[in-house]
């Protein structure tokens, strides 16, 4: 394994524990079983708390927990970019499902033709199964993703 693989899952793993230990922050609800209760957001709710995305994506990028803790199955959040915005291939531990709330994106997913989502789409994404994407030019790009497995994102490394 080279270094520069090495390194970039030390900072992706880095990020991730990050993630988990500022659960408390970043969190919109409890996880208590038999405390929880019932809510709805937007994602243009003021009390939302966003954080950084992996150190792999450029800045511009952050995600807010809505629900469920990152190190654990089930966990769900808003991603948000800018317009124009270029998402770095990168590939996830889980299978996410997705559905866009704003903004319009291009999704490659590896041997696949680009598929484009509009406001209201549902998508689905395979675990393990590289992909990149680009917001378009006119708004900003939320999407709601459910991921199965605990959060995670891994960058392709390009080959020397």
């Amino acid at each position: 394994m080279n270094n520069t693989l090495k390194y970039s899952q030390l900072k992706v793993i880095t990020l991730i524990l990050t993630l988990f230990v500022s659960y408390s922050f970043f969190g919109q609800g409890s996880l208590e079983k038999g405390s929880e209760i019932s809510f709805v957001k937007t994602h243009k709710d003021k009390d939302l708390q966003w954080g950084p995305c992996p150190s792999f994506m450029p800045e511009g990028c952050t995600i807010s927990v809505l629900h469920g803790d990152p190190s654990k199955k089930n966990v769900d959040v808003f991603f948000k970019v800018p317009a124009n915005y270029e998402i770095p291939e990168h590939w996830h531990t889980s299978a996410e499902r997705m559905i866009l709330v704003s903004g319009e994106l291009h999704v490659t997913y590896e041997g696949e033709t680009e598929q484009i989502m509009k406001v209201g789409s549902y998508a689905f994404g395979p675990s393990s199964k590289p992909h990149t994407a680009k917001c378009g030019d006119k708004d900003p790009c939320v999407l709601f993703i459910a991921f199965e497995e605990p959060l995670d994102a891994f960058p392709m490394v390009l080959k020397e």
